[in-house]
């Protein structure tokens, strides 16, 4: 039997389209990179810059530097989220980030994958949503399609490949359910 193999020329991802046109796309580039990428220190600047994008953020909202955010428009932060340093929202796709979520440092938010059974690698994506409270630690990797319940909690390093049950810890690559996560006042 011949296997057949991956024909990277054969890709196309015509049927994706961002959302905007390629001048807003660009200069958006700049400004992410200017404004988010870089260790400017004003969240009041950035949440003003998300929403002149077509991103609605609610307030309290505190993002860290060395940020990158792919396309603002398809990003809905609510209230009081924090977004830790070097973090990465590769959403080709909807994220939402619901109220008291957070994302710790070097975390990975990515919507867009491959399709590594098909000869021409074709693009995948699917939204991501952290519930109200959900937690995606240090270095943590959230997968397309994924969603982190309320209160769950990522911990450091591991994968969410599958979505995550409210309330509950999950460690490993893939990730999975360790314990229940007690909150006390």
């Amino acid at each position: 039997m011949t296997a057949l193999k991956t024909d990277l020329s054969s890709f196309k991802n015509d049927w994706y389209k961002p959302g905007r046109s390629s001048l807003i796309i660009g200069i958006w580039y700049i400004v992410n990179r200017i404004f988010f990428k870089s260790f400017f220190p004003s969240y009041a600047v950035k949440r003003f810059l998300l929403r002149l994008f077509g991103a609605r953020v609610g307030k309290g909202v505190v993002i860290k530097p060395h940020v990158s955010i792919k396309y603002p428009w398809h990003l809905n932060i609510g209230n009081h989220v924090w977004i830790g340093e070097e973090v990465w929202i590769d959403n080709l796709a909807k994220v939402t980030l619901k109220d008291h979520s957070c994302i710790s440092q070097g975390a990975m938010l990515l919507c867009g994958n491959h399709n590594y059974k098909k000869t021409s690698f074709d693009l995948l994506v699917g939204e991501i949503t952290l519930e109200e409270g959900a937690w995606a630690g240090a270095k943590t990797v959230v997968c397309p399609g994924v969603k982190l319940g309320s209160n769950s909690l990522l911990t450091v390093g591991s994968i969410a490949t599958a979505s995550l049950e409210a309330n509950w810890i999950y460690q490993g690559n893939p990730a999975k359910k360790i314990k229940l996560r007690e909150i006390k006042s």
